[in-house]
């Protein structure tokens, strides 16, 4: 059964869960909407666009960056997936952010990665800040513990990051990026 919350920041999926017992799971919607910015997920057409360097008119300076374009490569159709990320004042698309893929069931907590990035005009504003606390709140609201990884001298990231709740260090990649983990936040905790 799948419904729709009515301020449109998630819907209930009732399944069962791996002991034939019913469970609900919380999966994002489409487009996440906050007081600055618009989230929609990435389309496969838009993905496809992006990925044949095809410019639209509603692509801020700048975009897309190389990786808005890895992002787009992750466009699967699950709400789980990369969004662009577009301002609300003059509906530029500034960046992209979002989540690897659905949460790793398999794990002792459900685990998603969230990664962001925008064009150099759009930093320092606030908006990546913004764009990480939507996508928290829904990661909150499916109780998934969100790790993101980050290149060491991205202090602004780290930042980020810090502020936002990431506080654990859990090790880095092959690539040297810290993976940086934010407990799960429930209405209690």
């Amino acid at each position: 059964m799948v419904g729709l919350d009515s301020a449109g920041g998630s819907r209930s999926v009732v399944g069962s869960d791996s002991a034939g017992g019913s469970r609900s799971v919380v999966e994002p919607v489409e487009t996440l909407r906050t007081a600055r910015l618009s989230l929609p997920l990435i389309t496969p057409a838009q993905a496809a666009d992006l990925r044949e360097g095809n410019r639209h008119p509603s692509f801020a300076p700048g975009f897309p960056r190389p990786d808005d374009i890895d992002a787009a490569s992750l466009a699967s159709g699950t709400p789980w997936g990369p969004r662009l990320v577009v301002r609300a004042h003059d509906g530029l698309v500034c960046g992209t952010a979002g989540f690897f893929g659905p949460p790793d069931q398999e794990a002792e907590v459900p685990e998603v990665e969230v990664g962001y990035g925008l064009v150099p005009e759009a930093r320092g504003r606030g908006v990546a800040s913004e764009v990480l606390a939507a996508l928290l709140a829904l990661a909150d609201e499916a109780a998934v513990r969100v790790r993101a990884s980050v290149a060491p001298d991205n202090a602004a990231s780290l930042r980020v990051l810090a502020k936002s709740g990431f506080t654990q260090l859990r090790s880095t990649t092959p690539e040297g990026e810290l993976v940086m983990v934010r407990p799960v936040r429930t209405e209690h905790g």
